[in-house]
């Protein structure tokens, strides 16, 4: 199939391209830098440079290509930084996810696409009500901290957009944490070294519960959805939602540091704001049953335990 992937030097896109190349698509690539064209093709795609905010460039771009499949993967998140402010730190993401969905959908249906995937996200919009971990017909928080209202209100936006497009199978993949090479959890990335100096800590009770997913886990999913998916919302997580109690002193042992220290609530705030808190303290964990038994997909690294340990290269700690 010719399938077109807005966002195509992310760190999902760089790992899902060759996928696509490698299974037969003929896929044509987007980047926002004329500097990453060559690493684009190398990986097999057709390069287009192209910002998805410019609805014009997007339709002229998607016109040329004329695609059976639409992929946003278009984020600008490879600058995060504190928590503390989330919609200031996802404010152009949310314009990705909002305006950016719109221009990707309004050029998909010119174009008589047949499936746009979309990526989400199933770290913390889950409301923090009843069970610990949630299936995609769960509720998402209707009042998340204010510093993380706009970033909501964008998720919500993406979701319903592609959900109710008319004439395409629209589908939204709600992906976990992200670890591995290219991401914030990997060696190099901006979480390892705090949690090695014990600058993460454990806020509060430590219960609230982390999805976690490989990015070669994100690829390949990714990849079922668009030969596989029907409409509707998946969750792309590994098997075993664990509370920050439980993983982040596994992930201290694993790099050889001593165990994150604990703080309390209050502190917690203080440090890092009230969405990181609710992360650590109530935070909803999400199941992959609908996108193991609909897509066919399972994950290389079922656990969080077995994938940390594989991606720095050392035996699973006790």
């Amino acid at each position: 199939m010719k399938t077109f992937v807005a966002g195509a030097t992310g760190a999902v896109g760089r790992r899902l391209v060759p996928r696509l190349v490698a299974n037969g698509h003929e896929v044509v690539g987007t980047t926002r830098s004329p500097e990453k064209v060559e690493a684009l093709r190398a990986l097999g795609a057709e390069p287009v440079v192209l910002d998805v905010l410019d609805a014009e460039a997007v339709g002229r771009a998607v016109s040329e290509a004329a695609p059976e499949v639409v992929v946003h993967q278009a984020t600008a998140l490879s600058e995060l930084g504190s928590m503390r402010n989330l919609d200031k730190e996802f404010r152009e993401t949310n314009r990705l996810r909002t305006a950016g969905t719109d221009n990707l959908l309004a050029a998909a249906r010119a174009v008589e696409a047949k499936t746009f995937v979309a990526q989400s996200f199933a770290g913390w919009p889950y409301a923090t009500e009843g069970g610990w971990v949630k299936d995609e017909s769960a509720p998402l928080d209707e009042s998340p901290p204010a510093t993380a209202a706009a970033s909501m209100a964008a998720i919500r936006h993406l979701e319903a957009a592609v959900e109710d497009v008319d004439g395409i199978e629209g589908i939204v993949l709600r992906y976990g944490g992200f670890y591995g090479p290219g991401t914030s959890l990997a060696e190099g990335g901006a979480f390892l070294e705090p949690i090695r100096k014990r600058q993460f800590p454990i806020v509060g009770s430590g219960a609230g519960m982390w999805s976690f997913v490989h990015i070669d886990d994100v690829a390949g999913a990714t990849l079922a959805a668009i030969e596989r998916g029907r409409r509707g919302v998946y969750n792309v997580v590994d098997d075993e939602p664990a509370p920050a109690a439980d993983w982040m002193p596994y992930l201290a042992e694993l790099l050889g540091a001593k165990p994150p220290r604990h703080v309390p609530e209050w502190l917690g705030r203080l440090l890092a704001g009230e969405l990181f808190v609710l992360m650590m303290t109530e935070a909803r964990g999400a199941s992959n049953a609908k996108a193991k038994r609909e897509l066919g997909w399972k994950p290389i690294h079922p656990s969080w335990r077995e994938g940390f340990a594989s991606m720095l290269q050392l035996p699973i700690a006790a």
